[in-house]
């Protein structure tokens, strides 16, 4: 076997090594980064964050948040139990917060750092619709979505270095790139087919989380119509966007709630 044959086979075994993959979905993802280093640089950057910017002092609200992230919290915990998983989440610290800000959003870090931006309660109205999104966003982590997506934001736009090496010789082009593959900030370009993958996938294992946790599945479909509403025909043409369009968002949904349903209906005798 020449030189350049076995660079190829190296590579090629390395990045089946570093293949996993997705609960619930079984799709094969890439993940060139150690959990290790994701909780790690998780849990500074969600310190930092929570630094610059204002929790909210709304008791009742910020009440509400936590509630539905820890019942959610249990439920995917008692899933990975019941599955002989345990330990993939025995580094996770669990932390549910309410940001001050007008923007639409929440996001979810790996290790179950979730944070909700109050500009996103008048669409989730109760714990039902926070509930939609939660399950989402906590989808995202345990579905190792950001260690995809910063392992290609390493390889397309820092040129493949170690994270490791990029914290420390390019840490504000880490940071953004960081902040960006969690949603806490504006994606757009050579990530987008990954982007909307991603969340078509945590549409699915969110419907299934929330229905675990006691919440109906069937308020994902007023939440996302009341989205549409807010948004008023001004969403980007989905080629452009890193979600679904929310008309196509709600059709895969409606596919999905027969599904999800089963998980609430057993769940919810064992809640009462």
């Amino acid at each position: 076997m020449n030189k350049s044959k076995l660079i190829i086979f190296i590579i090629i075994v390395l990045l089946f090594s570093a293949c996993s993959r997705v609960l619930i979905s079984n799709r094969r993802q890439l993940n060139l980064i150690p959990n290790s280093s994701m909780l790690q640089m998780s849990f500074d950057q969600y310190g930092q964050f929570l630094k610059e910017n204002v929790i909210s002092a709304d008791t009742e609200k910020t009440a509400m948040v936590k509630h539905v992230g820890k019942n959610i919290q249990k439920a995917v915990e008692q899933y990975y139990i019941d599955n002989g998983l345990e330990g993939e989440l025995n580094n996770y610290d669990w932390e549910f917060n309410l940001v001050e800000s007008n923007e639409v959003n929440a996001w979810c870090m790996p290790g179950g750092k979730v944070v909700f931006y109050t500009g996103i309660l008048p669409l989730t109205k109760d714990e039902n619709g926070i509930a939609v999104i939660m399950g989402h966003e906590i989808a995202h982590a345990v579905a190792g979505h950001g260690n995809e997506r910063m392992s290609q934001g390493l390889m397309a736009q820092l040129g493949g270095i170690a994270l490791a090496v990029a914290v420390k010789e390019k840490p504000e082009q880490t940071q953004q790139l960081w902040m960006s593959a969690f949603g806490a900030g504006a994606q757009l370009g050579v990530l987008l087919p990954f982007s909307r993958l991603h969340e078509n996938e945590a549409d699915h294992l969110g419907l299934i989380f929330m229905s675990m946790a006691g919440y109906n599945p069937n308020h994902a479909i007023s939440f996302w119509r009341r989205m549409a509403e807010v948004k008023g025909g001004q969403a980007p043409p989905e080629f452009i966007s890193t979600h679904p369009s929310d008309e196509i968002r709600i059709a895969q949904i409606e596919k999905l709630l027969p599904e999800a349903l089963e998980y609430y209906n057993a769940a919810v005798p064992a809640l009462h």
